[in-house]
């Protein structure tokens, strides 16, 4: 049984240990990441100054919002430089989920940012203040400029970074928080609607609030090195028995992400021809063409595993050689 045809060679002429994300190397998400950082923190200091000066809670939330995405920003940039570093002896994997960990941090920071945007926003519902509607909409209007531009920066970044997903997430945020102080100024302009500030700065807060809940359960399943979505174990075991000849009887499999785009595997299976070379070559191919997963462990055992749980010295030699 020869291994599939067509597969890049690190899958079909030696053992594949590049454990991170193919997005990891371009040098495009740094500089990407550095502009969303210097571009946020001036508008920062911008809509803090702003809302002091208007009275403009919105204002200020979105400024406070800005703060905290300021720091996240070069969070990610910082994690996505260290997670560039190499496999060592402490950390065979890499530093690849450092991404992962960063993202994960950024949501909880965006959670309880909204817990004090709703706070501050009830207690002005009942306390309305006045407001400098004239500067509260320029500003807004400059923050949502600086937005869309952070946005466009930050937007083109590969659907499986989790770390870039959190930074888009956070500016997308401050996005929301200029639109809504928009809005407000206009309300509290032509309306003299003093209570729309602190409305939009509540609708804004649960808008924010259901997408970290989401970004935070997507990092959470990888750092538990929970089953990538899309992939079932039991179909992933009948597949490779099917189109693997030289295997029979998958099982202990598992299969979980270092990263956000970067799958792992590992099983057992039993030796069904007499070629163990080609039979792990095979699934090796098979798995990273179906189901995309790029780093693939097998082992083949000499009798059932339930029975012995043995595995066989071509095996060992085999891995070996292929590594």
């Amino acid at each position: 049984m020869s291994a599939p045809t067509g597969l890049p060679d690190p899958y079909t002429d030696e053992h594949h240990h590049d454990h991170g994300a193919r997005f990891l190397r371009d040098p495009r998400r740094l500089g990407r990441l550095r502009i969303a950082f210097l571009l946020t923190s001036t508008t920062m200091v911008a809509e803090a100054v702003g809302g002091l000066v208007s009275g403009s809670l919105a204002l200020l939330a979105d400024a406070g919002h800005m703060l905290v995405d300021s720091f996240a920003l070069l969070f990610a940039f910082l994690g996505a430089k260290l997670a560039q570093r190499p496999a060592d002896a402490r950390r065979s994997f890499g530093y690849a989920r450092l991404e992962v960990l960063v993202g994960y941090t950024n949501a909880l920071l965006q959670i309880a940012l909204v817990s004090w945007i709703a706070f501050a926003a009830i207690g002005r519902l009942f306390a309305p203040t006045p407001i400098l509607s004239g500067t509260m909409l320029a500003v807004a209007v400059l923050g949502l400029c600086v937005n869309l531009c952070v946005l466009a920066v930050l937007g083109r970044h590969d659907r499986e970074d989790v770390n870039a997903a959190a930074a888009f997430l956070h500016v997308l945020g401050d996005l929301l928080g200029s639109v809504a102080a928009i809005t407000a100024a206009l309300a509290v302009r032509y309306l003299d609607w003093l209570w729309a500030d602190a409305v939009a700065s509540l609708l804004v807060s649960l808008l924010i609030l259901r997408a970290a809940i989401a970004l935070l359960r997507r990092a959470a399943h990888i750092l538990l090195e929970g089953v990538p979505d899309g992939i079932d174990l039991d179909e992933l075991a009948r597949s490779v028995e099917h189109a693997v000849p030289a295997v029979r009887e998958v099982h202990h499999v598992h299969v979980w992400q270092l990263t956000g785009g970067s799958r792992v595997a590992t099983l057992h299976a039993v030796l069904a021809g007499d070629s163990p070379d080609a039979a792990i070559l095979a699934v090796r191919a098979l798995l990273h063409a179906r189901y995309a997963i790029d780093h693939v462990t097998v082992q083949l055992d000499g009798v059932v595993c339930a029975t012995a749980c043995a595995s066989t010295t071509a095996s060992d030699e085999a891995s070996r050689g292929a590594g």
